[in-house]
């Protein structure tokens, strides 16, 4: 119940991930490796923003085996994921409750007009006011608390989405891989509209990883 208030918040103002961006990254980090060597990213640890990235490489660095390095990550997305369907949880719920709560609000309205079937005057607003609590349940469930959830899960989608490519990116990195053939493998996270940006600079690092 604390949480919801940052949950709301975060349906309204979450930015979609940077798939393009991370992707950038993860073959400039492939490109030093491949140049350089796994321990010349140790210095560019500082510098990565995303916890998960960082801890990722930091496993690579550390020489840590790339199998141990996939189940580490792999679990660490897995927690992810639970952790956000959690919170959706409650809206998924609430908005399979609403409804009943709201026709049981319409039966106890109902109940009310049959006490007063000797007042025809007051019959037509006590059963409007009974079928406002069927409208309230309905309404809260489809314009609220589902579309709530289906958004948090939206966005824990993308997230997932982001890690797997970052974990995707991490393995490639450690097993020595082409900047190029990095590229190739992560565009398939991308949407086709987003694929084009950006390619003759990854043909210009491949070119020049190659020429090393």
């Amino acid at each position: 119940m604390k949480r919801v208030p940052a949950l709301y918040k975060m349906v309204f103002s979450a930015e979609p991930p940077d798939m393009r961006g991370q992707l950038d990254q993860l073959v400039s980090l492939a490109d030093k490796a491949r140049r350089e060597g796994l321990l010349a990213l140790d210095a560019l640890l500082g510098e990565i923003e995303d916890n998960f990235t960082r801890n990722a490489l930091q496993l690579v660095v550390d020489g840590t085996d790339p199998e141990m390095v996939h189940a580490i990550l792999e679990a660490e997305v897995d927690g992810m994921a639970a952790r956000h369907e959690a919170s959706a949880g409650p809206f998924e719920k609430a908005g399979g409750f609403a409804p009943t709560m709201g026709i049981i609000g319409t039966v106890l309205g109902l109940v009310h007009v049959l006490e007063n079937l000797a007042e025809p005057s007051a019959l037509g607003p006590s059963i409007s006011a009974a079928f406002i609590a069927t409208l309230m349940g309905v309404g809260s469930a489809n314009v609220i608390f589902l579309p709530i959830a289906n958004r948090l899960k939206a966005i824990s989608a993308e997230e997932v989405e982001l890690r797997m490519m970052t974990l995707e990116g991490i393995l490639s990195i450690q097993a020595g891989d082409n900047p190029r053939l990095v590229s190739e493998k992560l565009m398939s996270y991308l949407p086709p509209i987003e694929r084009s940006g950006g390619d003759e600079e990854l043909a210009e690092t491949a070119l020049e990883s190659q020429a090393a």
